[in-house]
C-alpha cells in the first residue's frame, strides 16, 4: 500500500485473545449455559459500560442489584478476569518487529477497560507499539469518529498515511469513516499481504 505509514491495530482479537468462554464455559461445565450467561446477564452491551470507563466495582455492584440470584458469577467476571485471557495471536508478534524493522510506526486503538487492561499492558505485543488510546481512559468507543481522532490528533498522524485492522467490521467502517485506511482481521498472513500488496 503505497504512502503508508502508520498502522493501527485493535487489541482483542488481533494482538490478544480475549474471550469470557475461557472462563465461564469451566465454570458452568457447560458452554451453551456461559453462552446464555454471557447472552443475558454479563452481555457485552454491559461489558462495553467498563470498555467505555465505568469501575469495574461500580458496574458489578449494578448488575448484582439487577440480578441478585446471578451474584456469584457476576462477580466472578471481574475476579477472575485474568482467566479469558488467552495466548497472543499467532504471528502477530512477529509482523509488529517485521513492520517495526521496515520503518513503519505502530499504534494501539482498543475498547479495554483501564482496569482490566493495565493487567495485560507489559505483553510484548503492547510494548512493542509507538503509542495507544484505551476507551476506558478516554471514555470514548468505536466506532465513535472522536476515538479514531484522538488518535490522529494525539499521535499527530496523517489519516490518509494510517491504516487500522480490527477484527469487527463496525469499527473498520468507523475508521474508513474518519478517513484512515482500515481493513477487517484475518490473520497475520493476510495484514502482511494488505500492508505489502
Amino acid at each position: 500500500m503505497t504512502g503508508l505509514k502508520n498502522i493501527v491495530f485493535d487489541f482483542g482479537g488481533v494482538l490478544l485473545d480475549w474471550n469470557p468462554h475461557y472462563l465461564l464455559d469451566p465454570w458452568f461445565g457447560d458452554v451453551e449455559k456461559a453462552t446464555w450467561f454471557i447472552k443475558n446477564i454479563c452481555t457485552s452491551e454491559w461489558n462495553a459500560e467498563m470498555d467505555k470507563g465505568k469501575p469495574f466495582a461500580q458496574a458489578v455492584a449494578e448488575r448484582v442489584a439487577m440480578f441478585p440470584e446471578w451474584e456469584e458469577e457476576i462477580r466472578l467476571y471481574q475476579s477472575g478476569w485474568i482467566k479469558m485471557i488467552g495466548d497472543e495471536i499467532p504471528g502477530m508478534y512477529e509482523l509488529e518487529c517485521e513492520l517495526k524493522e521496515k520503518g513503519y510506526k505502530l499504534y494501539g486503538l482498543t475498547n479495554w477497560s483501564l482496569e482490566t487492561f493495565n493487567l495485560v499492558r507489559p505483553k510484548r505485543v503492547f510494548q512493542i507499539l509507538d503509542g495507544m488510546v484505551v476507551s476506558g481512559e478516554e471514555h470514548l468507543l468505536k466506532p465513535s469518529a472522536e476515538i479514531y481522532r484522538r488518535l490522529l490528533e494525539r499521535y499527530s498522524l496523517n489519516a490518509g498515511e494510517s491504516i487500522f485492522i480490527d477484527d469487527n467490521m463496525p469499527n473498520v467502517l468507523g475508521a474508513r469513516a474518519v478517513g484512515m485506511h482500515s481493513e477487517l482481521f484475518r490473520g497475520a498472513d493476510d495484514v502482511r499481504r494488505i500492508i505489502y500488496g
